[in-house]
């Protein structure tokens, strides 16, 4: 007791040690007692246990081990600002070392501009988390709500997928991409080269990443326990897991502090064949077995490290494997003639993860910027397989060219601002064709009038009869109140008559920009929906030669109803939410087809 109130018992490196001891006491009570306990009664009951497993504001655990004890491990983001730039890689690490196929996220988490976000805002964030291993998607959040009141009940955090809001009956193309994303970054075993050990104090709430990571490959966290209790070395040297995943590289944290059990271990590990870089230990953590946990630990590291300083000598052999101290990652994958495993262009804003099944290997790219990405070349470390790629937004798949080099196979990929895809390399032969640039041949523009459909009711408050546009506008920009404050579906109706397209060739509708979302028909058929860029569809099994019916279904945003309706005197606004920050003078939101709308045709 008079330790924790800060009196030095005996001396301080004996009170340090007791200290040190108590909180990996702790941690470890609250991962095997707590969660494994609750997780066991919860499981006796049929149920299973959920949790995020980063720690924040006095956290008193050790993040990897604490979310290892439970069924299913998650981590957090927002739609904007940083949550979520390092939990996600915390949860994905955990699930990775412990074994579990899903690893979900709390996802499109907000606060502020209610009601103000479609699913295109929310792709970015979504996209980057998918590349640190996120794989099953929570979305925060639904509020129940039993009453017709719109646009309802909200919270200051979440975005609102509620029934209420505008685009919920087309949150189906959303929700599609996300099941595709998440069916495929759930097969088979996450691929990451570098396994960042943790250390060994407590609390411990997240990992540190030291020396930086090269690009073009992953890592994750490991911690003592899967280290000590789990961990091997396969055939190739490398750290291998029960469940099959591997890393190269063991690097150990800029500590001076490791209890003998787990050196041990670390020793066995670099003689078996393993590659380990970091500092050499000086002495053990713990009052536990003192002073020989001391002397052990100098022995087995004087054993390991020899004269391995980090400055006059910088590796060595032991074993059948290497211990290094003061080696950049760089320098130690050429010395391991181990190549990038995913080599992007240097400034290209694009960012990947990697699945490794039986039958397959799966990348996903995915463009974080605005702009489209024209010819960038892509080096996978994958040999003797044909490359496919795939189009989660849509659900279409095309061949791709890829010629070997060294190993590996390089490919020539376009994006669209803001896209992912997953490139799939396969045993089979697909036939392949080149992914250059869509080069499409407009045969149509649509820019003569549009018939457009508002709904007329109190509450969305748009024209009564159908408008006519002779050029597509942003509603905002509309001299009618009713237009420029509408929120809620509109339908623009319209012909175009379209020449004979030559056999073989593919033929697209390009909605150009929309806000939010749309759904298409042709000629009375459902044809598909857009969220997101490039806003294309293939509408050849629909198109015809000569006249063509084409309707689209645009969805916005509530702000702008909102804004429109604060600008009402109290007793005559129509709708209702707990948290607006709106006023009548807020910023509208663009809203509807801008345009321009063509049909183009390309082979393929």
């Amino acid at each position: 007791l008079p330790v924790y109130f800060g009196t030095v018992v005996k001396d301080q490196e004996t009170s340090d040690r007791f200290l040190w001891d108590v909180r990996r006491f702790v941690a470890d009570e609250v991962a095997y007692s707590y969660v494994g306990g609750l997780r066991d009664a919860s499981m006796a009951k049929g149920k299973r246990t959920w949790l995020e497993c980063y720690g924040h504001w006095g956290f008193p655990g050790e993040f990897l081990q604490y979310g290892g004890q439970s069924n299913e491990i998650a981590g957090e983001y927002w739609s904007e600002g940083t949550l979520g730039d390092v939990e996600n890689r915390l949860a994905s690490s955990c699930g990775h070392i412990y074994g579990k196929t899903k690893i979900w996220a709390e996802s499109n988490t907000c606060a502020g501009n209610p009601y103000g976000r479609s699913p295109v805002d929310m792709k970015k964030r979504t996209d980057l988390f998918f590349s640190q291993g996120i794989n099953n998607t929570l979305l925060h959040l639904y509020v129940m709500q039993p009453d017709e009141r719109v646009p309802g009940f909200n919270a200051w955090f979440g975005n609102e997928f509620n029934r209420h809001n505008t685009w919920f009956k087309q949150l189906d193309l959303y929700v599609d991409y996300l099941k595709r994303c998440n069916f495929m970054l759930q097969q088979g075993l996450n691929v990451a080269d570098v396994a960042y050990f943790i250390g060994e104090d407590a609390p411990k709430m997240m990992g540190a990443v030291d020396p930086a990571l090269p690009a073009g490959r992953q890592f994750d966290f490991i911690n003592a326990e899967v280290l000590r209790e789990t961990t091997s070395v396969n055939e190739n040297g490398e750290l291998t897991l029960p469940h099959g995943t591997t890393y190269k590289v063991l690097v150990l944290p800029k500590l001076e502090t490791m209890r003998p059990e787990l050196l041990a271990k670390i020793k066995q590990l670099v003689a078996d064949g393993a590659y380990v870089l970091g500092p050499k230990p000086l002495r053990s953590p713990s009052l536990q077995n003192q002073p020989q946990a001391d002397a052990d630990v100098k022995k087995m590291a004087d054993e390991l490290w020899g004269d391995v300083d980090g400055k006059s000598l910088k590796s060595r052999k032991f074993g059948k494997g290497t211990i290094a101290w003061g080696l950049t990652l760089e320098e130690v994958f050429a010395e391991l003639k181990c190549a990038p495993d995913c080599e992007i262009p240097a400034g290209t804003p694009l960012v990947y993860n990697r699945r490794t099944a039986v039958d397959g290997d799966i990348y996903f790219l995915a463009n974080q910027s605005d702009k489209e990405l024209k010819n960038v070349e892509i080096a996978f470390r994958v040999a003797g397989k044909t490359p496919e790629i795939w189009f989660p937004a849509t659900g279409e798949t095309a061949g791709v060219v890829a010629r070997e080099k060294d190993g590996r196979a390089i490919a020539t990929l376009n994006f669209a601002p803001q896209e992912s895809v997953f490139v799939v390399f396969r045993e089979n032969k697909t036939q392949a064709v080149e992914n250059k640039a869509i080069e499409l041949k407009e045969i149509a523009a649509l820019n003569g009038s549009w018939t457009v459909s508002f709904d007329s009711g109190e509450i969305a408050r748009g024209p009564k009869a159908p408008v006519v546009f002779d050029k597509l506008i942003d509603w905002t920009q509309s001299d009618d109140a009713a237009i420029k404050y509408y929120s809620g579906t509109a339908v623009y109706k319209t012909t175009c008559e379209l020449p004979k397209v030559a056999e073989g060739e593919r033929v697209y509708l390009s909605l150009g920009a929309v806000s939010e979302m749309a759904k298409v028909k042709i000629n009375g058929e459902y044809v598909g929906g857009v969220w997101t860029a490039p806003y294309r569809l293939d509408i050849t099994k629909f198109a015809r030669e000569g006249k063509n019916d084409v309707e689209v279904e645009v969805v916005n945003c509530w702000v702008n109803r909102l804004i429109g309706d604060a600008g009402l005197p109290e007793a005559e606004r129509k709708t209702w939410c707990p948290v607006n920050s709106y006023n009548a003078k807020s910023p509208l939101k663009r809203s509807g087809l801008i345009g321009p709308v063509t049909v183009s045709t390309t082979a393929r």
